[in-house]
C-alpha cells in the first residue's frame, strides 16, 4: 500500500483494509461547539448519527486545541501540549506506520486540515485529508455507521518539531523576508467586518489568500498543478520556506498549508496564534483595506 501524505479520494479510502487505517471524523461547528460532556457540539452529534465505518471522533476544541491557554495570548485555538496530543492518539489506538485519514464536512475540511498539520508537527507524515469530506463519501453511495467507535489504546509519546513548523509572535515581527498569507475571507482581512475578534483588519504586509480559493465548486481541492500556479503567482520570487500562514485562530491557515504541500510547494510554516493572537496585544500594529500592491 502506498501511503498518502496530503489528500486521498473516497475510492482509495474505501479500498483500504480496516486494520491498515485510522479514520478520524473532525466535523465541528464553530457556531455550535457544545459546552462539555453533557452538551456535545453539533459536529459530534452529527458523528454519532452517522460516520464513515470505523472512524473515531476528534473535537477541534478539546482534542486539537487547548482552550485553557487562550489567556497566554495564543489565540482562540491554542495548540495542544505534546503530552495531551499524545494521549489523544493513544486513545485512538494509533500505531506507527498506519495510514491516517481525517475528514470533515464538505465545506472546506477545516478541522481535518488542522489535524493533518498537527500530525506533521509531531513527525507523522502518513496522514491524508479525505478530498471532498464526508459529502464525497455519501455521494459515492458508500456505507455509514452510527454510534461511537472506541479502539484499544496504545502507548504514544510524541514531540513537536516547533522550530520547523511554527512561527511565534517575536519571530513574525523580526523576519522581514517572510511572506505572510492570510486565509480568512477577504472582508475580514480588509477589516470591513469582524464577527469574532475584537479588532478587524490584518497584520501589516500580509497577503490575502482565502482558503476557499483552494476548492472547486464541488468542495474538492483544485488539481495540484492549478494550485501550484496560483501559489507561485502569490509567492513571486520567494521560496515556499519563506511563507508563513495565518488566519483567525490557526485553523483555516492549515488549509492553505495543505494546498501548498499538495501542490509540491513544501516547507511553509504556521503562525499558530494568528489574528486572534496578534490582536491580544493592543500595541501590535493593524492594517485595514486592500493588500499591499
Amino acid at each position: 500500500m502506498t501511503l498518502k501524505t496530503t489528500l486521498i479520494d473516497v475510492k482509495e479510502l474505501a479500498a483500504l483494509a480496516p486494520d491498515d487505517v485510522l479514520i478520524v471524523d473532525c466535523r465541528f461547528d464553530l457556531m455550535a461547539p457544545g459546552t462539555g460532556a453533557r452538551d456535545v457540539g453539533k459536529g459530534q452529534r452529527d458523528y454519532r448519527e452517522g460516520h464513515i465505518p470505523g472512524a473515531v471522533y476528534a473535537s477541534l476544541d478539546t482534542d486539537l486545541s487547548d482552550l485553557s491557554r487562550k489567556a497566554e495570548g495564543l489565540g482562540r485555538h491554542p495548540l495542544p501540549l505534546e503530552a495531551a496530543f499524545s494521549e489523544v492518539l493513544s486513545r485512538w489506538g494509533w500505531r506507527d506506520g498506519a495510514q491516517i485519514v481525517c475528514y470533515d464536512a464538505s465545506s472546506g475540511s477545516l478541522a481535518a486540515a488542522r489535524l493533518w498539520w498537527l500530525l506533521r508537527l509531531a513527525g507523522i507524515r502518513d496522514v491524508a485529508v479525505l478530498d471532498g469530506g464526508i459529502q464525497a463519501w455519501l455521494d459515492a453511495g458508500l456505507p455509514m455507521e452510527a454510534g461511537e467507535v472506541t479502539r484499544t489504546p496504545r502507548p504514544v509519546s510524541l514531540y513537536f518539531d516547533a522550530n520547523r513548523y511554527i512561527i511565534d509572535h517575536a519571530s513574525l515581527r523580526e523576519n522581514a523576508q517572510r511572506l505572510l498569507i492570510d486565509a480568512r475571507a477577504t472582508p475580514r482581512y480588509r477589516g470591513e467586518v469582524e464577527p469574532i475578534d475584537p479588532v478587524g483588519g490584518h497584520v501589516p504586509g500580509a497577503r490575502s489568500r482565502p482558503f476557499s480559493d483552494n476548492l472547486r465548486d464541488d468542495g474538492r481541492f483544485k488539481p495540484a498543478d492549478v494550485l501550484r500556479r496560483e501559489f507561485e503567482a502569490l509567492l513571486g520570487s520567494r521560496q515556499p520556506e519563506d511563507v508563513v500562514h495565518m488566519c483567525g485562530s490557526g485553523v483555516t491557515a492549515c488549509h492553505n498549508l495543505l494546498a501548498m504541500e499538495h501542490a509540491g510547494l513544501n516547507g511553509s510554516r504556521l503562525y499558530a496564534p494568528s489574528w486572534s493572537g496578534w490582536v491580544s496585544d493592543a500595541g501590535r500594529p493593524v492594517a485595514k483595506g486592500a493588500e499591499p500592491g
